[in-house]
């Protein structure tokens, strides 16, 4: 059996979860809501505070989702009760970000300013000149967010100019030398 699929999803007391006949589950918390399908070969008991899940037979592509499956319910139960949150720092001379309304505005070494709006469940923020937070209840979408984000100028390896997370190490390579 999965060792993570096996584990209960414990509940907080503000979340309420709700699954219908279809394997559909729904999440509400404080922050909001979340849905999300889940395999009919895999059973959904919601009870004494917790959420446990069964597969129904053994087949590897069961097995494989067991896991799977009680991740995603447990980071919906986080979300909408903690939040999921992504700092980006923009690094590099001149580079910087300003917040304008309901978008962010990237100064990153292009010849016109780059301008990112806030989409429905994402909420942008810039603490500094040189930071971003991407912050929401959907885990994949926080992440996906913030990648599309990192995109706009991956850091080069020389001078670690460009967009990263707070918490990534560029590794560094060292530059050329002067010749004989």
């Amino acid at each position: 059996m999965s060792r993570i699929g096996r584990l209960p999803v414990i509940i907080p007391e503000k979340v309420e979860i709700k699954v219908d006949g279809n394997n559909f589950v729904v999440v509400k918390g404080p922050k909001g809501e979340l849905k999300q399908q889940v395999s009919r070969n895999i059973e959904i008991k919601v009870e004494n505070g917790e959420v446990q899940l069964i597969r129904k037979n053994e087949n590897n592509e069961t097995k494989a989702k067991h896991g799977l499956y009680r991740t995603l319910i447990n980071n919906m139960v986080k979300g909408v009760t903690e939040g999921y949150k992504k700092t980006l720092i923009i690094n590099g001379v001149g580079y910087k970000v300003t917040k304008q309304g309901n978008k962010v505005v990237f100064q990153i070494g292009y010849s016109h300013p780059i301008e990112i709006e806030e989409i429905e469940g994402i909420k942008l923020e810039c603490p500094t000149a040189t930071e971003v937070t991407v912050e929401g209840i959907d885990k994949e979408r926080v992440g996906q967010f913030a990648a599309k984000i990192r995109a706009l100028r991956n850091p080069d390896p020389y001078h670690a100019y460009g967009v990263r997370y707070s918490d990534e190490v560029i590794q560094r390579k060292e530059g050329k030398t002067a010749g004989k």
